[in-house]
């Protein structure tokens, strides 16, 4: 079983309010002391928390029920009732949060502790201290706490990476991110040998680098949801570059960008604008002569020609992923 899981529906449920009390003072001095019930205790609320230690929704696989606690009631001598203890729900940056009935998106986890409210605890009911006016000196009721609230939520994870490969299966985006990262994918030479994202840092330059994440391989109709289809598209949203990656052994190789391009621009049309380059790859098999025949055809975004396997044009695609992350708008 994959440890990534990037999907996850929760049934949660806040705390109800504790109600307010309505005790009458009454001491060995003072027979009439008045109203003096302390408020009710907030309900605890179920909150979504980011936490960057995090890369899977894995560890709220078997939390189909969260419940937060509910708030105490009032204290006599206007003693505050303790409020609810907050459920959380820890996940990695980059989660979407969305309504489990109608799929509206209620917000996304950017950064490290970053907190939303999914269900908000009810609040605790006003003491009868509330209540006393010129017209009623002795109240004898008090307000109760406001109910929970309870519902389904999706948590969706969209991996957040520099670089995004996009590409068929087999087009070799697991064997160039293990030969230019520390990862290590699974490499086979059927489709689909990558099922779950990987994650590489690339070492660049003056100790710099960058990460890239190996996306599970689209194919056409990806948008309707064929082959891994929504799931693998569902990533390349939060990657601010994409790398196209083309085999050089591909019949038609504009044809196959194009049919990547459309398949993005169907699911998400604000995908197109993000910036794109070409790598065509296996481009060892390629003389000058088919190199030159090739870019003819190719479109007009930058490209270049490598070789996982030969280590061929790693360096030139590694300069000019760099220079596309940190171009000068």
């Amino acid at each position: 079983m994959s440890n990534f899981i990037d999907y996850v529906k929760i049934h949660c449920r806040s705390g109800k309010g504790g109600p307010g009390s309505h005790y009458m003072r009454r001491e060995k001095f003072i027979p009439k002391g008045g109203p003096a019930g302390g408020d009710g205790g907030r309900g605890g609320h179920v909150i979504v928390k980011g936490n960057e230690q995090l890369w899977t929704l894995l560890p709220l696989k078997y939390r189909k029920h969260v419940m937060a606690s509910h708030g105490e009631p009032g204290g006599k001598n206007q003693c505050h009732g303790a409020d609810g203890a907050d459920e959380y729900l820890e996940v990695p940056i980059g989660t979407v949060i969305k309504d489990g009935e109608t799929f509206e998106e209620l917000g996304e986890i950017t950064e490290h502790g970053q907190e939303i409210i999914v269900m908000e605890g009810g609040k605790g009911g006003r003491g009868n201290v509330h209540f006393k006016s010129s017209t009623n000196q002795t109240p004898r009721y008090a307000q109760p706490g406001i109910p929970e609230k309870e519902g389904w939520i999706i948590l969706e994870l969209k991996v957040l990476a520099d670089v995004g490969l996009v590409g068929f299966p087999n087009a070799g985006k697991s064997t160039l991110l293990s030969v230019i990262s520390a990862a290590k994918p699974e490499i086979g030479d059927y489709p689909f040998t990558t099922l779950t994202p990987n994650l590489g840092m690339v070492a660049y330059r003056d100790y710099r680098s960058f990460v890239m994440a190996d996306i599970p391989g689209i194919i056409e109709g990806a948008h309707e949801g064929k082959g891994l289809g929504l799931r693998f598209l569902r990533h390349i949203e939060r990657n601010s570059v994409l790398l196209f990656m083309v085999p050089a052994d591909s019949d038609d190789i504009r044809k196959e960008y194009d049919i990547l391009v459309n398949e993005l621009k169907q699911y998400n049309p604000d995908l197109i604008d993000k910036p794109r380059l070409l790598a065509i790859s296996k481009s060892d098999m390629l003389d000058d002569e088919l190199k030159s025949e090739i870019k003819r055809d190719l479109p007009n975004i930058p490209y270049v020609f490598i070789s996982s396997v030969a280590q061929t044009g790693l360096v030139e695609l590694k300069d000019m992923i760099w220079n596309e992350l940190h171009k000068e708008i």
